[in-house]
Parts: C-alpha cells; sequence; structure tokens
C-alpha cells in the first residue's frame, strides 16, 4: 500500500462512505416495500434486503479498515512549507472483507431473479442451486488472483474465476429464456433488463480487476484508488440498483395478478 495525498486519500474514503449509505438506504426501502407484493414473491425482496444488509455491513468495516490503515503525517519542504500527506500505518488495509461479502451476497442476487421468476419448486431449487455453487466457485477462485503479487498468478485465478462466471451468463441468457417467455409482457422487458445489467456489472469487475496488472497505468496509488472507487461504483449498481429492478418486476407482477377491476388493490408507496 503507498502512502496518499489528502486528495487520493479522501476520495476513496468519500466512495466508501457513498457505498455504505446507499446499502443502508436500499435496505429501509426494501423492507419498507416489501409488503406491497405478493406473498409469494416477497421472498425476492427479502433476498435483496439481506444482500444490501450484508454490503452495507462489510463497507462499514471496509471504512473503518481504511481510517486505521493511514495516518496524516506532516512534512516540512525546504522553504519552510507544509505537505501533508496519508501514510500507511499498522493495521494493513483488509481488502478481504470484499470478497466476503461477495462470498455472501453474490449467490443471492442470483436467487433474487430465481425467485421473482415464479418457477415450479423443483426447477427453482435446481437452478438457485446451480447458479449459487457457481457464484460462490466465481469468487472463490478470484481471491487469490486479488492478493497475488505475481502478475502471471493474478492472470491466471482471473481466468479461472471467468470459466464459472461464463457459465453464469450463459444460463442467464439459454435457460431463463422460455422462463422470461411465460412472465406477463409488462414485465418481460424489466427481466431483460436485470439480465443485462447483471452482465454489464460483473462484466466490469474483471476491468477493475485487471487494473493491478495493467501496464502503463501510473503510480500504485492511482491503482489503489482506481480498484477501489470502481469496486465501489459496481456494488451498488449490483446490489442497490439490481434490487429495485427486483422490486419493479415484483411489483408488476402483483399488480397484473389482481382480478380485473382491482388492479392496485395491492398498496403502493
Amino acid at each position: 500500500m503507498p502512502d496518499l495525498s489528502p486528495a487520493q486519500y479522501s476520495l476513496v474514503y468519500n466512495a466508501f462512505s457513498f457505498a455504505f449509505a446507499a446499502m443502508l438506504a436500499a435496505f429501509i426501502y426494501f423492507i419498507l416495500v416489501r409488503q406491497q407484493v405478493t406473498p409469494e414473491l416477497r421472498n425476492a425482496l427479502t433476498m435483496s434486503s439481506l444482500v444490501v444488509a450484508v454490503a452495507g455491513y462489510h463497507y462499514f468495516r471496509i471504512f473503518e479498515s481504511w481510517q486505521a490503515a493511514y495516518t496524516l503525517t506532516t512534512d516540512t519542504l525546504n522553504n519552510g512549507a507544509a505537505l501533508y500527506r496519508h501514510a500507511v500505518t499498522n493495521p494493513a488495509f483488509n481488502d478481504a472483507y470484499r470478497y466476503i461479502d461477495w462470498l455472501l451476497t453474490v449467490p443471492l442476487l442470483v436467487a433474487e431473479l430465481v425467485a421473482v421468476l415464479g418457477l415450479a419448486r423443483a426447477v427453482s431449487i435446481s437452478l438457485t442451486a446451480r447458479l449459487a455453487f457457481a457464484a460462490v466457485l466465481m469468487v472463490l477462485l478470484g481471491y487469490p488472483g486479488e492478493i497475488a503479487s505475481d502478475n502471471t498468478a493474478r492472470l491466471i485465478w482471473g481466468v479461472l474465476s471467468t470459466i464459472p462466471f461464463l457459465y453464469i451468463i450463459y444460463t442467464l441468457f439459454t435457460e431463463f429464456n422460455s422462463a422470461v417467455a411465460r412472465q406477463p409482457e409488462s414485465v418481460r422487458g424489466l427481466f431483460s433488463a436485470a439480465r443485462l445489467l447483471l452482465f454489464a456489472v460483473w462484466g466490469f469487475y474483471p476491468i477493475v480487476y485487471s487494473l493491478h496488472y495493467l501496464s502503463g497505468f501510473g503510480s500504485s496509488a492511482n491503482v489503489i484508488i482506481a480498484v477501489q472507487i470502481g469496486y465501489c461504483i459496481a456494488d451498488v449498481v449490483a446490489k442497490a440498483g439490481y434490487g429495485v429492478l427486483i422490486y419493479q418486476i415484483a411489483r408488476a407482477k402483483s399488480v397484473d395478478q389482481q382480478p380485473v377491476g382491482a388492479k392496485g388493490a395491492v398498496p403502493a408507496v
């Protein structure tokens, strides 16, 4: 970990603060709207709440770890001016919190989408189990590369982690097609948006991951800043933003299931 200027330190500090606040706000929102969907679809909102709750807790711990990893020091220049910098201290910044978070939340993200589809129980269990296992494998294989100091090892683990990622994407855009086609017309576009969002955001993680070994990017301080801010943006979109889409699907299906003349009987905010 390199020393940082006050501006560099604050960029990451504020990104962590924003991500924590976003997760907290999303948790409150999902709890409040849970009763606005039919009972059989509430599990999806429960999982959305769990995702942002777990993520919010880990962002609080990441925020604390970042504060503890640096101390503000003052250097005196030859002309007598003061130069402030955030110097690395002990304990070191613990980035493993992210992978613990992803190990818990990524399987729930795919489970949310399966739950809101309303498939037969046996099909839903099988699909959720396969996707959740692939999600766990993706995270576990990515962690050794994240902490590797050797770029070759980082690349190998990154490629291995991509294999279950590709399986998840393949499943989302093949096996899900028939299930999405059976959904009410009012939510098919939302399902397509949810799948595309997962694909786009999860595809963004490898880009951030690759910043560690891209040559010519700049100083190691710039790499640290880009990686941390990139992960924050991806997490907020993939968890809070995705959860809002899940709610919109569940809400639309709930309204669609109301008898003719009773549309909107499920209370709305």
